[in-house]
């Protein structure tokens, strides 16, 4: 179906009138049914990326209600408690649209990752084992070796974040993961290498940056890696490597390099400054 420009305008007006409290729900839901919009692929498709959590969730809440038995409107709901960072009421969402008789297994994937997001590891765990190994999907994949890491299964974990890393087109993010796994191991070489390898993929992801450096500075390598960085970064990262210093009793250099970092920083770095202090003070007493 195709939708006139002015009805979309209008319904927009509604919501936006609604969440200012100006207008009852009743009349948006009459808005949306007389504009033919609701569960509109575009809107709906809005709602789930770009607009704001909470008029996301208030609008997938209405659909919701308004087609109670329609499972699209089940995910859309489950999606947005994620992004609106309401843990609890995801899982309880994402388990709702598992158990309707039109799931699929990647909404069965979706509620592991609402239970990991709560710290339901066990649950998370018994969810995914639940899904025929047959689905093999880049989300899937990366939970599995979430799950590997938290039961210290190392063997596994790698598999899996190598299997995820080569399902997607962007795999800086799981190769951070997997580098940040590799580092709480202490396999410093290892977590050095991926996380090197993410910023191949994504120059400008400062977690594995900052990771980077913790790991070379674990191997008490205390020099930058050549990286594009801008001078906040250069900063924030030379205090990184100046704690990971201080952490293994190399004081002096910890101290100059905090020294370094506050110097770098374009405006007042209070943390490096406040460790620099507590730093020299101890010194002196």
């Amino acid at each position: 179906m195709r939708h006139s420009g002015h009805a979309r305008l209008a319904l927009l007006s509604l919501m936006l009138l609604a969440a200012c409290g100006a207008g009852p729900d009743r009349e948006v839901a009459a808005a949306m049914e007389e504009a033919g919009l609701s569960g509109d692929a575009d809107l709906d498709q809005i709602m789930l990326t770009v607009a704001d959590p909470a008029e996301s969730v208030a609008y997938f809440q209405r659909l919701s209600t308004a087609s109670p038995d329609a499972i699209a409107p089940m995910r859309g709901l489950a999606t947005s408690l994620v992004r609106a960072k309401r843990g609890n009421e995801a899982v309880t969402a994402w388990k709702k649209v598992a158990a309707h008789p039109q799931a699929r297994d990647a909404d069965r994937v979706e509620l592991a990752d609402a239970l990991i997001r709560v710290n339901d590891w066990d649950a998370a765990e018994a969810v995914l084992d639940a899904i025929p190994p047959t689905f093999e999907t880049f989300q899937r994949y990366r939970l599995e070796a979430m799950v590997a890491d938290s039961n210290e299964e190392w063997s596994r974990a790698d598999s899996f974040y190598e299997t995820a890393a080569g399902l997607t087109t962007t795999p800086a993010g799981v190769l951070n993961n997997w580098g940040y796994s590799k580092l709480t191991r202490g396999d410093y070489p290892g977590a050095e290498r991926l996380f090197t390898d993410a910023l191949r993929q994504e120059p400008g992801l400062f977690t594995a940056k900052n990771n980077l450096v913790l790991a070379r500075g674990a191997q008490r390598n205390y020099r930058l890696p050549v990286m594009p960085m801008t001078q906040t970064e250069r900063a924030q990262l030379l205090h990184t490597l100046a704690l990971a210093a201080i952490k293994q009793n190399d004081v002096t250099i910890g101290r100059g390099l905090l020294r370094e970092a506050v110097d770098t920083h374009p405006q007042y770095f209070d943390a490096a400054a406040r460790a620099l202090a507590a730093l020299e003070g101890n010194v002196t007493n």
